[in-house]
């Protein structure tokens, strides 16, 4: 029997929410006030802005490679109330925002030093946060590895009170402790390291970390736009993918081995991950179109753009078309038909985890569907 594309899009989603429904018993049970709130008020993904990206460029945002505060202001504020059509600043952040929320911010360290979630990008999200009501105490800066946040230098600017947190200490070819994360909430895919079999629990799930299950309410996302070798992109999705889970090795475990198209959606669908991501920011004032998840000076550039969202299927959609007109305007292939080389090594990227995510309805796929608005100040 003959399927349609769209056909064998469906059928691969069917098949990743049983996989991540596995462990949603007992992620259901254990529901937090802000579980509860955010899926009433429509904040659970894709969100209250289905399909709407706005995308502020400002082409002052940097001088001699650094970020300037007053630009970024003034971006971030545009950004916020492009989104929401709110009047103002405060009014925008209290659509998704008040008091008594514990907000967790998680961050983007992997390009270091060149392209990261940048300093003054961060502090306008806890300013921002503030303007809603959010006491500072209430407010986390978390990424995955202790190394990488502390190596990015994030612990010495963020404002006094912000706490901090990590899952793990560095980066593993394992990564199947469970120290730092929750055994209540997981993804289970018959898909192991090719050390493991798949008949070993522990090897083939990932277990949320104790961060987002436990520690906050809610989840402000803050990606860079970046390639990757094997998922593509690695912009709003792979930011919680794999930030927000152990075991993710086994999604791309070699240069053919290369499953980021499944598992990529399969874990943002896990209940405590899209039910508390309420915010995706998205710094794109520098960018990398080749080589990553890493960045290389040759393939950085400086795209002057922050991207504000609350679906990360949009977000990524928009991106992904960024970084392949990018790599267009150097001679190089798109994403999705480029052969592998010296920098990039894996046989197939697969960008597509985007369209599935889309099928399984955490954002807006469709292009003609997809609301940018677009501002240059």
């Amino acid at each position: 029997m003959n399927f349609s594309r769209r056909q064998c899009l469906k059928a691969m989603s069917a098949g990743l929410a049983a996989g991540a429904a596995l462990g949603s018993a007992r992620q259901l049970a254990v529901a937090s006030r802000s579980e509860s709130k955010s899926e009433a008020g429509s904040l659970r993904m894709p969100g209250p802005y289905r399909g709407r990206v706005a995308a502020i460029e400002n082409t002052a945002v940097l001088v001699s490679g650094q970020y300037q505060a007053e630009q970024v202001r003034q971006m971030m504020r545009r950004g916020m109330m492009e989104l929401t059509g709110a009047d103002d600043w405060a009014g925008a952040w209290r659509r998704f925002f008040e008091p008594g929320d514990v907000v967790g911010i998680k961050l983007n360290p992997v390009g270091q030093p060149l392209v990261k979630s940048d300093a003054t990008i961060v502090r306008e999200i806890i300013a921002g946060l503030e303007a809603a009501g959010v006491k500072r105490r209430d407010i986390v800066a978390y990424d995955r590895y202790r190394h990488q946040f502390f190596t990015a230098g994030y612990d010495k600017w963020l404002p006094e009170g912000v706490r901090i947190s990590y899952a793990a200490e560095d980066y593993d070819s394992v990564q199947q402790a469970i120290e730092g994360y929750d055994p209540d909430h997981y993804m289970d895919m018959a898909l192991t390291l090719p050390s493991f079999g798949v008949e070993n629990v522990t090897a083939r799930r990932s277990y949320a970390a104790r961060f987002i299950t436990r520690d906050v309410h809610k989840l402000v996302n803050v990606p860079v736009l970046k390639d990757h070798q094997s998922a593509g992109i690695t912009l709003a999705l792979k930011n919680l993918s794999h930030g927000l889970v152990n075991n993710v090795n086994r999604s791309h475990s070699s240069p053919s081995l290369n499953a980021c198209n499944a598992f990529i959606p399969a874990v943002v669908a896990m209940p405590v991950i899209r039910n508390k991501a309420v915010l995706h920011i998205l710094d794109g004032v520098k960018g990398v179109y080749h080589g990553g998840p890493s960045a290389r000076s040759e393939f950085v550039w400086e795209h002057n753009t922050i991207y504000f969202a609350t679906d990360p299927v949009s977000l990524d959609h928009v991106g992904w078309d960024v970084i392949d007109a990018k790599r267009v305007s150097v001679g190089m292939k798109k994403l999705a038909e480029d052969a592998p080389d010296q920098v990039s090594t894996f046989v197939r990227r697969q960008p597509e985890h985007v369209e599935i995510a889309g099928a399984l309805g955490l954002g807006e796929w469709e292009r003609s569907k997809i609301d940018l608005r677009q501002v240059k100040l």
